[in-house]
């Protein structure tokens, strides 16, 4: 028998191999396309309920327990104490607005609290700066000390805790009068003024909670402040030269954002015109942030992450939440649905998790963002408003579902190329 009955001929086999690789092609094609679908989907994903936030939260409690704080430390200099921190307060925002989790917030809060003061904790900053461990780890700490005393009614606050975060206040507020900065250092011979707005707005809740005793000094604060804005945007600049308080590096997105939420817990008059300025500088027709103003190009580093055409991912992410605590639901909506498109979340056994889980601060963040709530009983409606017209334009999604379209012809090019030429090996036989 010869091998011909043996074998397919040269061109039959060749027409079967063909449509084997032409099925092949055309299911990953068919695959991606899907996952292209449901990304453009996702740009008109409703409002997150809770149990989004929750779920989020479960696989960040999972993460954590696992250690994933210690892997985001050797990222970022901040990570494990900032990743902590982010988690309890995204708990405390979910307790404040779902009463029947209130107890589980709690629960959480404490431990990521105790967390945050664990020697690994404070390693990475020096005890010897005022106030000791610098003003980074000392505001945010009191920050969620008092979120935690704010989740529960005034005659159930335990008097330990009542206590140590009006030392906590207090330490910050004694720093603040003795430097003639407002900007206090968070690392030795550096200042971020972002840190110490966090910190001036635990002092401003302090004087909600408990006896009001530091109004001179948010005063004081403020003043100075207003001093030294950065004179090219109007606001707070990224770093401050630490012994004068004088811009060392002007407005940045990964900053601003921060900054324009905790001004609405110190001063909602002026957070409002601030957040006016840094949505004109840094939110340019599309759903995220810039890390430089308008018209200053330059790159990313620990602060901002990687950028991608100048955007910032991680200030887009906060800015979700500066909205929210605006009341700017519109440029809020825009970023959230950017995110579930561009995040590729995946839930599964009770948790939910973005870019595969791969980075838990960046879930940290957005779980904090998207249940962003102001504490302190001042809310931007109480004062006049600056008119903000929408941010992004109705139709910011155009580009995504053109480049999809562009993305999905590429995709399935090579099917179609395969199947014209198994067209013509046919009609050659």
């Amino acid at each position: 028998m010869t091998t011909s009955g043996w074998r397919l001929s040269g061109a039959a086999g060749r027409r079967v191999r063909l449509s084997a690789g032409r099925v092949g092609v055309a299911a990953l094609a068919a695959v991606l396309t899907a996952v292209l679908l449901v990304v453009n989907l996702r740009l008109y994903a409703p409002a997150a309920p809770p149990e989004v936030v929750a779920a989020q939260l479960a696989f960040l409690r999972a993460a954590l327990r696992d250690d994933a704080d210690e892997d985001m430390q050797a990222l970022f200099p901040e990570g494990r104490f900032f990743t902590s921190a982010l988690y309890g307060l995204a708990w405390v925002n979910v307790g404040l607005d779902r009463p029947a989790l209130r107890d589980e917030a709690l629960r959480e809060a404490r431990w990521a609290r105790d967390r945050m003061d664990t020697p690994p904790g404070r390693a990475p900053f020096s005890p010897a700066l005022d106030p000791p461990y610098g003003v980074f780890h000392a505001g945010w700490s009191a920050w969620l000390a008092g979120g935690i005393l704010l989740l529960q009614p005034e005659g159930e606050r335990p008097p330990a805790e009542v206590a140590a975060f009006a030392r906590r206040c207090a330490a910050l507020a004694a720093a603040l009068e003795r430097s003639g900065s407002p900007f206090l250092p968070a690392y030795p011979g550096q200042s971020w003024p972002v840190d110490s707005t966090v910190a001036v707005a635990a002092l401003r809740l302090h004087d909600v909670l408990l006896a009001p005793r530091f109004q001179a000094t948010v005063e004081r604060w403020l003043g100075l402040a207003r001093a030294r804005l950065d004179p090219a945007t109007g606001l707070l600049g990224h770093r401050a030269e630490l012994v004068s308080g004088a811009p060392l590096e002007g407005a940045r997105g990964s900053s601003q954002s921060l900054v324009a939420w905790f001004l609405v817990e110190i001063d909602p008059e002026l957070a409002r015109v601030h957040y006016a300025r840094f949505r004109d500088a840094f939110v340019t027709g599309v759903p995220a942030v810039r890390e430089y103003p308008r018209g200053v190009d330059g790159g990313g580093d620990i602060d901002s992450g990687p950028l991608i055409a100048g955007l910032s991912a991680s200030a887009s992410t906060v800015t979700l939440g500066t909205a929210r605590v605006h009341g700017d639901e519109g440029l809020a909506r825009a970023l959230e649905q950017a995110a579930e498109a561009a995040g590729l979340p995946v839930q599964w056994a009770g948790g939910r998790r973005y870019a595969f889980g791969v980075l838990p601060v960046g879930d940290a963040f957005l779980a904090w963002s998207r249940s962003a709530r102001p504490w302190v009983d001042a809310r931007p409606e109480d004062v006049e408003a600056v008119d903000l017209s929408p941010a992004v334009p109705g139709w910011w999604r155009l580009p995504w579902h053109a480049a999809t379209l562009l993305l999905t012809a590429l995709i399935w090019l090579p099917t179609l190329l395969l199947a014209r030429r198994a067209a013509r090996l046919s009609r050659a036989a």
